[in-house]
């Protein structure tokens, strides 16, 4: 069993995934095609879902939109592996534990760095000052998630490993309720979480700059690229639009964010400001910066053997 395979699916979703996709196929038949997309409430994909220009940029192809939610990126990734979903969005953790499931887990295109999105929160009555305070502590992360390779590093600035706490692995909403009710002492989380667990009161012990990177990256299953490049390049070309009206109107985006994700707007807004827009092929440099990702969770022996990040990055021609 790999590491991935550790994340529970539901089951009601793996099963649709898996008959939408012939069984595990990877693509739908010419006469059928479709694109079936994972997203989550943060990022461009679910203001795409929501404005519908995906659909009416694809509808002259003859081509379905069809959308799928998840919490955070491990399960979602699982089910790209799966072929429940053919396109999907993470932070940088997740496509490492899931190129190591997958020979066909592709890289498509990431976003820019979006460092001062995730950070390590106590609450704000908390007696813990510093990270170097936090040993022995109880800390929530997301297994897999960017935020647990944030952790990684941030524990590292206070000169402790991930040895030096106990870990409770968590999805956000379990992780934000034993945050809340006092079951943990800190919490390494992204945003817009990150801003709604500022604005209840909990204060950052650091966030990732200086520490992580953290891409936002576009994934997907080689086979589905390769057979149809001419979907997945419209679908960037769509994330790139809406990457643009972000960028050239915040406040506006976080108000069309704000109902559809349950958080007021203003959170949102500052969400918005710490995260990096602007859909691009993933660089050597870039895949770089994940082979590093990938050979620390190799050392922690979280990630079962090695992998060469390269190996995964599609280039979507024309």
């Amino acid at each position: 069993m790999t590491t991935l395979s550790r994340f529970a699916l539901p089951a009601k979703l793996l099963a649709a995934g898996l008959l939408l996709a012939g069984l595990g196929a990877a693509t739908a038949s010419a006469a059928d095609r479709e694109i079936r997309i994972g997203y989550q409430k943060s990022g461009a994909l679910i203001l795409l879902k929501g404005k519908g220009a995906l659909e009416e940029r694809l509808k002259p192809l003859g081509v379905s939109v069809k959308w799928a939610e998840f919490q955070f990126g491990p399960p979602m990734l699982e089910a790209l592996n799966a072929g429940a979903i053919d396109f999907a969005t993470t932070g940088e953790s997740p496509p490492v534990f899931a190129q190591v499931a997958s020979p066909n887990f592709a890289y498509v295109a990431n976003d820019p760095p979006s460092s001062k999105s995730e950070a390590l929160l106590v609450p704000g009555k908390s007696e813990i000052k510093s990270i170097a305070e936090l040993k022995g502590k109880t800390v929530a992360v997301a297994k897999g998630s960017n935020t647990h390779y944030f952790l990684v590093k941030a524990l590292e600035k206070g000169g402790l490993s991930l040895a030096d706490v106990k870990l409770a692995y968590l999805a956000p909403a379990d992780a934000r309720a034993a945050f809340q009710n006092g079951s943990v002492d800190a919490w390494a989380i992204w945003d817009p979480h990150y801003a709604a667990a500022e604005a209840a009161g909990a204060r950052t012990l650091t966030d990732g700059d200086g520490i992580v990177q953290n891409y936002q990256f576009f994934l997907s299953d080689r086979r589905y690229v390769e057979k149809n490049s001419d979907i997945i390049r419209a679908t960037l070309e769509e994330l790139k639009k809406i990457d643009d009206w972000v960028i050239a109107e915040p406040k506006a985006a976080a108000e069309e964010l704000s109902p559809i994700v349950g958080i007021p707007a203003p959170l949102l807004e500052k969400a918005i400001a710490r995260q990096g827009f602007g859909v691009k092929p993933v660089t050597p440099e870039v895949a770089a910066q994940q082979q590093k990702i990938a050979d620390t969770f190799l050392e922690l022996k979280l990630l079962p053997k090695p992998i060469t990040v390269s190996d995964a990055i599609v280039q979507v021609t024309q």
